[in-house]
């Protein structure tokens, strides 16, 4: 009888135990935790319950308080905050992989070559397309010109457009379907001439000459293209991405496709510039919804170094005739940025010369005189001069860089720039100091979207073959924890998504992501190297 009661009070005490534990859907444990809080602590376990983080701690202390429907041992494995990239084109990556690859390139043959596999392959196609090109990495580093095209294309148009996305080379049928002949002139972009006709090289504004009678994806084929980079971004392990200027149109498709629940990765959108855009935008105003952060303008002060269509304050070291130009004159980006500095949305400002940063930085200064909440950005800040570097912490202006840019421009930046500016390029620890803060993204597809790519770029300033011996220009590497806040909770920050998640505190959205090694400790080699194990966004396991 004795043990008949004993037995009744061991089951008694162990059922009050369970049902005095609290209840979530997740629990994660026996995991090295990298929570990138504002203490930037580690952990071992955390909890979640309808999408977000409710505890944070111990293994232990969490498997006595919380029973879960979903319990995950992670034996030891690292977790860190679902990764951003607050500067990026996810549209474009997902037009990019219907399109000719033309990234890594030895050659103008070989780029020919890819574009009538491409074809052969693409039979149906009215045009071919491709993107990636750079003669930066070509033994003859001079722009391409229409000739080989005509030869291989006599019949199609062609259109392929520079890494960088600022260029592009078209082959005669092109030329002539877009009217573009020797007289063409665009503000803020360059038709290229040789021996006074077109090269078939359009610089920055030039482009849209020819953008105007491309055949464009409709709907259909843009879900299919935005659930394609989803699939990418998800598999390394990205939780939010961004896409750096869309049309209305565009942005109430990525609305409906998360309403519909088929796209699940997060979205940042930048409002592409232009009259009925302001006009609907400013009227609405910003917005953000579970998956959406819909509260910025991008604007475009000038172009890329690789193509010279930065703009600089004094010429280019490697052709001192011209200095680049500016895309928008002065008064007319400052009537821009007027409306919105009147307006609760951020600007945006793509800026990569330092005649340009210069510029918006003082024209930010003017509107927005000190420090203040607004979190206005510089896209890029690539080439800053020295007397400029000041201003980001004046006017609170976050710097949103590309590390990968750094590495992948370093083999001719200082034939663009000079031993002297050049040192103001690719300035990542300089600008980080101004605040305490900085967001880094890919820029992809003009980078790979990988963020340990850029991760590795920053902390060690060397490319994929470990090149240059000692990293590059090394008093700008960024530290390993500033470098994960930098794609975590600061890129949050500069998304004014802080309160929402970026990283892993109770409250927030469960977006995290689980990789093979701790890039917090391994051996710098190692970093690109990583691979994406999980990846969860808010507690629901995508890949």
């Amino acid at each position: 009888m004795n043990h008949r009661y004993l037995l009744f009070g061991l089951f008694m005490a162990l059922l009050t135990a369970c049902s005095s534990k609290k209840k979530a859907d997740l629990l994660v444990h026996h995991a090295v935790v990298y929570t990138a809080d504002s203490l930037f602590t580690s952990a071992q376990a955390f909890a979640v319950k309808d999408g977000k983080f409710v505890a944070v701690g111990s293994s232990e202390s969490l498997l006595n308080d919380y029973q879960a429907d979903s319990v995950v041992d992670l034996k030891g494995q690292p977790v860190y905050p679902g990764f951003y990239d607050p500067h990026a084109h996810f549209l474009g990556l997902g037009q990019m992989l219907d399109q000719a690859d033309l990234v890594g390139t030895n050659s103008f043959d070989e780029v020919v070559q890819r574009l009538k596999n491409f074809s052969e392959k693409h039979p149906a196609n009215l045009w071919v397309i491709g993107r990636g090109w750079d003669q930066n990495d070509w033994r003859d580093k001079q722009f391409p010109t229409k000739e080989k095209l005509d030869a291989a294309f006599p019949n199609l148009p062609v259109c392929i457009t520079r890494i960088d996305g600022h260029a592009v080379l078209l082959n005669s049928k092109a030329l002539r379907l877009a009217g573009i002949a020797k007289g063409s002139k665009v503000p803020g972009g360059e038709v290229v001439l040789a021996n006074n006709e077109p090269t078939g090289v359009l610089i920055d504004n030039a482009m849209g000459l020819v953008r105007r009678v491309i055949p464009q994806p409709d709907a259909n084929d843009k879900e299919r293209m935005l659930l394609a980079a989803q699939k990418v971004c998800l598999s390394l392990g990205l939780t939010t991405v961004s896409d750096a200027g869309l049309d209305r149109k565009d942005i109430e498709l990525v609305e409906q496709l998360h309403r519909e629940n088929k796209l699940k990765i997060r979205d940042y959108v930048m409002i592409k510039l232009g009259e009925p855009n302001l006009d609907y935008y400013l009227k609405r105003g910003p917005f953000q919804t579970d998956r959406l952060t819909v509260r910025s303008f991008k604007l475009y002060a000038d172009g890329a170094l690789g193509s010279r269509g930065a703009c600089l304050r004094k010429p280019y070291h490697d052709r001192p005739e011209t200095a680049g130009f500016l895309l928008l004159n002065p008064a007319e980006l400052e009537r821009i940025l007027t409306l919105l500095e009147a307006s609760t949305f951020q600007a945006n400002t793509h800026c990569i010369g330092d005649s340009a940063n210069h510029l918006i930085l003082d024209l930010y200064g003017k509107l927005l005189k000190s420090p203040n909440p607004r979190r206005w950005r510089i896209e890029h800040a690539q080439v800053v001069s020295p007397d400029d570097f000041w201003k980001f912490n004046r006017y609170s202006v976050i710097p949103s860089v590309q590390p990968t840019h750094a590495t992948s421009d370093m083999y001719w930046a200082a034939d663009r720039l000079g031993p002297i500016r050049v040192k103001g390029a690719y300035a990542f620890n300089d600008l980080m100091k101004q605040n305490g803060m900085i967001a880094f993204g890919s820029d992809f597809p003009v980078e790979a979207p990988n963020p340990l790519y850029g991760f590795h770029a920053a902390v060690a300033r060397v490319d994929a073959k470990g090149f240059p011996a000692g990293g590059y220009q090394m008093e700008n590497a960024v530290d390993r924890a500033s470098a994960l806040k930098a794609m975590t909770s600061w890129a949050a920050y500069a998304n004014f998504e802080d309160h929402l998640r970026g990283s892993i505190e109770p409250g927030k959205q469960a977006d995290f992501v689980v990789l093979q090694q701790d890039i917090m400790k391994i051996p710098a080699p190692q970093l690109r190297g990583v691979k994406v194990l999980q990846t969860w966004i808010g507690g629901e396991r995508l890949f």
